[in-house]
C-alpha cells in the first residue's frame, strides 16, 4: 500500500465501493471500513497498520489542501 488509491482497490476487492462526494470524507470512510475488515480477520495486523500509516498522510494532506482552498 502506497496511496490512496491502493486502498481503493483493496477495499473493491471485498466489494466496498467509496465515494461520498468529498475526498476527505472519502477517506474518513475508507478508514471505517479497514477497521472493519481487521476486526474481521480479512487482512493482516501488519497489512492494518501500513493501510493506516497511508490513510492519516492521506488525510493530513487533504485537510491541509482544504485549509489552503479556503484562505483564498
Amino acid at each position: 500500500m502506497h496511496n490512496f488509491l491502493d486502498v481503493l482497490n483493496l477495499l473493491k476487492k471485498y466489494d466496498i465501493y467509496i465515494h461520498v462526494g468529498k475526498r476527505l470524507w472519502d477517506i474518513e470512510l475508507a478508514a471505517i471500513e479497514i477497521d472493519n475488515l481487521y476486526r474481521a480477520k480479512l487482512i493482516t495486523p501488519k497489512e492494518y497498520a501500513q493501510i493506516k500509516l497511508v490513510l492519516n498522510r492521506e488525510h493530513e494532506d487533504e485537510a491541509r489542501r482544504e485549509q489552503e482552498q479556503e484562505k483564498y
